[in-house]
């Protein structure tokens, strides 16, 4: 999901020219008094996000009776290739799902497809109620020169995709390893469960996997500037937010035989089913995607290390940027539903339905589930330390390529961790040079 679909409005390429960006002035947060009215919702979520979300528009339409949210649910892949020619169609959605980054927000935004939201962030209170750092995976500045700071294009929801490392509970208690803290402790897990035959991480990197290397870095790097290479700031380099020595880590595990045997060969999907069926002790995964039942949540569990000086840092977004397209009639109605969005109604809700909660410190959460425990204190801890730093790819709409790429080339010993690094800065600076 971090990677984002390039959209095919070309004249709205990064780097390209920008239409009129709309941005209202006169709002109006008194949703009752707006009569009847019928907002569209456009979304990708599916599944138990699915039941989140008609939950949500139950609760929001019993509040405001006079409102009637009507949503279509569509293919991830679908939404994001055809969202463009949605928001020009007159009859299209009021609202929408888009992905962070350059390739979909920055596009939709750079092309006045979307309307500028800093009037209702003022208005409801966005801007100290949402952490900074997820303030920041909502914004553009005006020239779009910039991502990540100025103003807001799409706000979050009161849930969190994160990476982190999931574990095998019944696995640790054979060892007699109690959880991780912190990475030294990891390691050390890791070396006693190799030396009892055991493997480390469950991991396959056929298809170019990054989160144990993000998860690693986030680890390493200072929070900061990890956002600020991320959002296009030119002076911070790809040394300056531990990327060599993440890469040397990982490239270490395997050296060490902490990964399966032939991990190169196993593509996602089947080392997601190895970890679920019992093989691997650790795996660095994104939260929500090991499709665990009820009965699994109670068998692993989910960890959000602290760096070494003790905040929590972590790689994690909302699971979609909501936008509002710049033709809706309603656009208050539509800011007053996504506010609700990160309301702590709706962050209930989400743990209520086995989903990482976010933005709302008090949800109570299933004690019998050991892996949403630990996930809703993960992206609470996130949201205390102010920790998120956005996905790495981010950077540039190739950078998914570049870091999927040259990892499997440091695995197979064809490139050094030193190399790597200077490839993501070449990356990086090619898309600021274009973007001027």
């Amino acid at each position: 999901m971090a990677a984002g679909f390039a959209l095919t409005l070309a004249a709205c390429a990064p780097g390209g020219g920008s239409a009129a960006t709309a941005e209202p002035t006169d709002v109006s947060t008194d949703v009752a008094s707006a009569g009847d009215v019928t907002i569209k919702l456009t979304d990708f979520w599916g599944s138990a996000e699915g039941e989140w979300v008609d939950g949500v528009i139950k609760d929001f339409e019993k509040k405001y009776p006079n409102v009637t949210v009507d949503r279509t649910s569509e293919d991830w892949g679908q939404l994001n290739s055809t969202l463009n020619l949605q928001l020009q169609d007159d009859a299209g959605p009021d609202i929408a799902t888009a992905n962070n980054g350059w390739a979909s927000l920055g596009t939709l935004a750079k092309g006045g497809l979307v309307l500028n939201l800093d009037a209702y962030a003022k208005s409801y209170g966005w801007d100290s109620n949402v952490p900074t750092t997820i303030q920041r995976q909502n914004k553009f500045t005006t020239d779009f020169t910039t991502m990540g700071s100025g103003s807001w294009f799409s706000t979050p929801v009161a849930r969190a995709s994160l990476i982190g490392l999931y574990y095998n509970a019944d696995k640790l208690k054979a060892l007699g390893i109690d959880p991780p803290t912190n990475l030294d402790e990891l390691e050390a897990a890791a070396a006693k469960a190799k030396a009892a035959g055991e493997v480390p991480f469950e991991y396959g990197s056929m298809d170019g996997s990054t989160t144990a290397l993000l998860g690693v870095q986030a680890l390493l790097a200072d929070r900061d500037k990890l956002n600020d290479y991320t959002y296009d700031d030119p002076s911070v380099k790809a040394t300056d937010v531990k990327m060599t020595e993440a890469v040397s880590t990982v490239k270490k595990w395997a050296d060490e035989g902490y990964y399966p045997e032939a991990f190169e060969g196993i593509d996602y999907q089947t080392a997601v089913a190895n970890f679920v069926g019992g093989q691997g002790v650790f795996r660095w995964e994104y939260t929500g995607s090991l499709g665990l039942n009820a009965d699994q949540q109670s068998h692993f569990g989910y960890l959000q290390l602290p760096q070494a000086g003790g905040s929590t840092v972590g790689v994690g977004a909302a699971p979609g940027a909501l936008v509002i397209s710049a033709k809706s009639k309603h656009p208050d109605v539509a800011a007053a539903f996504l506010d609700y969005l990160m309301s702590p109604t709706a962050a209930q809700k989400a743990a209520d339905l086995g989903l990482v909660p976010a933005l709302a410190p008090d949800v109570t959460v299933p004690t019998t589930s050991l892996s949403l425990t630990g996930e809703s204190a993960g992206a609470a801890a996130l949201d205390s330390d102010d920790g998120y730093v956005p996905y790495f790819d981010w950077s540039s709409p190739t950078m998914l390529d570049t870091l999927s790429q040259n990892i499997q080339l440091v695995y197979a010993g064809k490139m050094t961790p030193d190399d790597f690094t200077a490839a993501v800065d070449a990356d990086r600076d090619a898309f600021l040079a274009q973007q001027g």
